[in-house]
């Protein structure tokens, strides 16, 4: 007869109060991110910020800076930053869709925002959370440059182009072939392919790649039984 698994309610109880009381004892974002101007250190954690971003933040605005003093918090309106202006001539903006704000916060210039993405003028199909909301060098689009924004056309992507492997390598990778289909040009086998590497392959190493690089291979080499 199976043991009945005895339910303890009072310590169920004790670790959602524990999970509860640390919950509200966090740090709220008006107090991280707060920035003490003369000495351009944040006062919770005493770090100070890189010498680069000082000019930045003294002359510049977060993004709830500017939302805080618009009409709806700026919900429809397109933002961009000064980095993106700088380092790409394609538009990259964020769309605002919805924004919560901390209200505790002293100027309510606090809070979470969500929108729709545009990178280098390629749009996203989903609303994502705005990142990098707390950095000095967030800017609002004028209402009558706006649709300059949106109408641009990104070029199209040139063609993928490819080279031979280096010699020892594909020698490799042909042998790897060649031992997985059973050998060379016999009847009913397939015929080895040239490898060739791809030159201008943009991936973003991050732990998504890797895990999904991970379910691929588990996936062509199936499971154990």
């Amino acid at each position: 007869m199976v043991k009945k698994k005895r339910l303890r309610l009072i310590a169920e109880m004790a670790r959602k109060v524990r999970a509860y009381r640390e919950l509200k004892s966090r740090p709220r974002d008006s107090q991280r991110f707060a920035v003490d101007y003369e000495t351009m250190r944040r006062p919770l954690t005493g770090k100070m910020l890189p010498v680069l971003a000082w000019e930045d933040v003294r002359q510049e605005s977060r993004l709830f800076s500017i939302l805080a003093g618009m009409r709806f918090f700026g919900v429809g309106r397109v933002f961009t930053r000064k980095s993106w202006l700088e380092d790409h001539t394609e538009p990259s903006y964020w769309q605002v869709t919805k924004v919560r704000v901390d209200y505790t916060a002293e100027n309510m210039d606090h809070g979470k925002a969500w929108g729709v993405l545009t990178s280098k003028g390629k749009r996203e199909d989903k609303v994502q959370e705005v990142d990098k909301a707390m950095y000095h060098d967030w800017r609002l689009v004028p209402k009558h440059e706006e649709q300059k924004f949106r109408d641009f056309q990104p070029l199209p992507e040139p063609p993928m182009r490819y080279v031979t492997y280096p010699p020892l390598l594909r020698a490799i990778l042909l042998a790897q072939q060649r031992r997985g289909r059973g050998g060379g040009m016999e009847a009913g086998v397939e015929p080895v392919v040239e490898p060739m590497l791809p030159l201008n392959r943009d991936v973003m190493l991050n732990k998504d790649y890797f895990q999904k690089q991970e379910e691929e291979r588990k996936g062509k080499q199936g499971t154990p039984v």
